[in-house]
């Protein structure tokens, strides 16, 4: 080895650091694989349960039908040309000098060209989308689904830009930073900033993040609430509040959610959903509840937060050739002309990472609709309540392939109806 040249070390030392990269990657993904594989409810009632094929014309009329496919024809159009548009500028940006380019003419030291870089290459992508935007809104105004006025609108636009860039920047600039600091073991700390900026996330985006697009009340003294806050009681589900957002400024969308953990943790309800019959607005918090016993944000973290680590070992490896380099017209990833390479990089990831989520997250709400129904033991209402959320959200009954695989984070409406009739006959109880 004495005699090797210092090309040949750097390249060994280099060829050492992929080859300990690629180990890391490996283990995360196994460690990623594990947590899944254990904390994915992946049958929701017992084996025992009878099958119930979906049937969307069981439930719904042949206008509700109609008017739902209507919808999504009208909104597919600018929902495809979004995903196209973020493909492309991805491609561009991995396979083209575009980015280079764009960041080589800013001046200032390496972190003011690097955070100008990402302003202005997100800018372009949300510039080019914004027509696309536009004609998504106006879709949903045709169909009664959207309040909001264009200035409203705007605002939310660009808070979401804001949030989203101001992410990206932190990441961006952190990788830029450590492979000045550390050419070939970079991704090491970049892997441990990863999981813990992720874990961060989850803590600060419910008292930071959310309340920029809603005001959060608490639900008001009265009935609902104590029964509410009694059914939690009865369910051993800790719940720091219920909230009220006022969704209705922006949408007639029902909708709640479960956000957070441990001292940030709340039930959130729309403002929309108190319009309807109390027992349905108990259904949807007890399947929000499910969420919560279960410690389905908890897990996700985790699995998100494994995710991002691997993210950074596996960006590594796609940079470290030099060919992958040279196409972008990079030096190295400590080059603050690399912002492009790594948002370009960053976009793939989240879009090609979509479906293996919605697999999970599909299971994972099955699981909180059978725990509403073990909760309540009340099918009907169940019923009742998914058929309101669907024909109000104008929900699609029966999605293609591709929209199912790249899109349904929950199982379809005529589903969950199906699970429902499932447990009541595995219950032997009157079917709905």
């Amino acid at each position: 080895m004495a005699g090797l040249t210092e090309k040949a070390r750097g390249g060994v030392r280099a060829g050492g650091g992929v080859r300990a990269a690629g180990i890391a990657l490996v283990l995360l993904g196994v460690a990623v694989a594990a947590v899944v594989a254990l904390t994915t409810p992946w049958r929701s009632l017992p084996g025992a349960a009878p099958a119930v094929t979906p049937d969307p014309a069981r439930d719904f009329s042949s206008g509700q039908i109609a008017r739902a496919a209507a919808f999504d024809a009208a909104v597919n159009v600018p929902v495809y040309l979004s995903l196209a548009v973020t493909l492309v500028v991805a491609g561009v940006l991995v396979l083209t000098p575009f980015g280079a380019w764009v960041v080589g003419r800013l001046r200032g030291p390496w972190w003011l060209r690097a955070l100008l870089g990402v302003l202005a290459l997100s800018a372009v992508s949300l510039a080019i989308k914004w027509p696309l935007g536009m004609w998504y809104e106006t879709r949903l105004r045709a169909f009664g689904l959207s309040t909001q006025q264009w200035p409203a609108w705007s605002a939310d636009r660009l808070k979401s830009f804001g949030v989203q860039t101001v992410v990206i920047a932190i990441m961006v600039l952190a990788v830029v930073w450590l492979a000045r600091r550390s050419p070939r073991r970079w991704w090491i700390p970049a892997a441990a900033g990863a999981f813990l900026l992720t874990v961060a996330a989850s803590f600060v985006y419910p008292v930071v993040v959310e309340p920029l697009f809603n005001d959060f009340t608490p639900l008001p003294q009265g009935r609902l609430r104590s029964d509410l806050i009694a059914m939690a009681s009865r369910d051993g589900v800790p719940v720091e509040d219920v909230l009220v957002a006022d969704a209705s400024r922006r949408t007639t969308a029902l909708n709640a959610y479960v956000s957070g953990f441990g001292a940030t943790r709340r039930i959130v309800v729309y403002d929309t959903l108190l319009r309807a019959p109390a027992g349905e607005v108990e259904l949807v918090v007890a399947h929000e509840l499910g969420h919560a016993k279960n410690g389905d944000v908890l897990y996700g973290t985790l699995v998100g937060a494994l995710g991002a680590a691997a993210g950074a070992c596996l960006l590594f490896l796609v940079v470290s050739p030099p060919s992958v380099r040279r196409r972008t017209g990079v030096a190295s990833v400590a080059d603050p002309r690399a912002v492009g390479l790594l948002l370009g990089l960053m976009s793939l990831t989240t879009v090609l990472s979509g479906p293996a989520e919605n697999i999970v997250s599909r299971q994972i709400e099955a699981r909180a609709d059978v725990h509403a129904l073990d909760l309540t033991r009340d099918p009907a209402t169940f019923a009742a309540m998914q058929k309101r959320l669907a024909v109000t959200n104008i929900s699609d009954l029966s999605p293609n392939a591709f929209e199912y695989v790249m899109y349904a984070s929950h199982p379809t409406s005529p589903q969950r109806l199906a699970l429902a009739r499932s447990w009541v006959r595995l219950h032997g109880l009157p079917e709905p």
